[in-house]
C-alpha cells in the first residue's frame, strides 16, 4: 500500500471521526475546534488527491475566515460557560500539549529528516499540475471566461442587494 493511500485513509478516519465528535459535542468552542480539525483533515484529503489549490482555499477560508466568525459568535453567546470549562477538566490541557508536542515534533521530523521523493511518473505528474494554481487560473480564463464573468456579476448583483436591503431609510 503506497503513501498516499495510506494518508487518505488516515485523513479519511480523522474527518469522519472529528465529523461525529463536532455533531455529538455539547460545548460550543470544544464542537467548533472539531469543526477545524474536520476542515484541516478535508484539507489533507485534497492534497492526497493533488488537488493544491483547493486544499488551501480549504484551510484559508474555511479554517481561517468562517471558524474566526463562529468562534466570534459562540463566544458572544455565552462567555462565562466556556470560562469555567477548563476548571472543571483540567485533562484537556494535558491533551492538548501532547497533541501540540506531537505536531511540533512531525514537522520537525519533515524538515530535518526527511528527504524529497525520486522521479514521478508521467501520469502522477500531469495529475500534480492539473491541481496547481496557474493550471486552474489558466482553465477559468480561458475556457471558462463566461461563466467566470456571469458569477462575478452575480455577486455583485447580491452585494447591491444588499447594501439596498441594509441601507436605513431617510426621510
Amino acid at each position: 500500500m503506497s503513501l498516499v493511500a495510506v494518508l487518505f485513509i488516515v485523513f479519511g478516519l480523522i474527518s469522519l471521526t472529528s465529523a461525529i465528535l463536532m455533531v455529538t459535542r455539547v460545548n460550543l468552542v470544544v464542537s467548533a475546534l472539531f469543526l477545524i480539525v474536520n476542515f484541516a483533515s478535508l484539507a489533507g484529503l485534497y492534497l492526497t488527491l493533488n488537488a493544491q489549490f483547493i486544499a488551501v482555499a480549504q484551510v484559508i477560508v474555511y479554517a481561517g475566515a468562517i471558524m474566526v466568525f463562529f468562534l466570534f459568535v459562540i463566544m458572544l453567546i455565552n462567555p462565562e460557560h466556556e470560562k469555567r470549562f477548563l476548571e472543571y477538566k483540567p485533562q484537556i490541557k494535558i491533551f492538548a500539549i501532547v497533541i501540540a508536542v506531537l505536531i511540533f515534533l512531525q514537522i520537525a521530523y519533515i524538515i530535518f529528516l526527511s528527504k524529497p521523493s525520486g522521479k514521478l511518473n508521467k501520469e502522477v505528474s500531469q495529475s500534480i499540475s492539473a491541481g496547481t494554481i496557474e493550471e486552474i487560473g489558466r482553465q477559468m480564463f480561458i475556457n471558462y471566461v463566461l461563466p467566470f464573468e456571469a458569477v462575478g456579476y452575480l455577486l455583485l448583483a447580491a452585494a447591491i442587494g444588499a447594501l439596498v436591503l441594509a441601507k436605513k431609510k431617510f426621510k
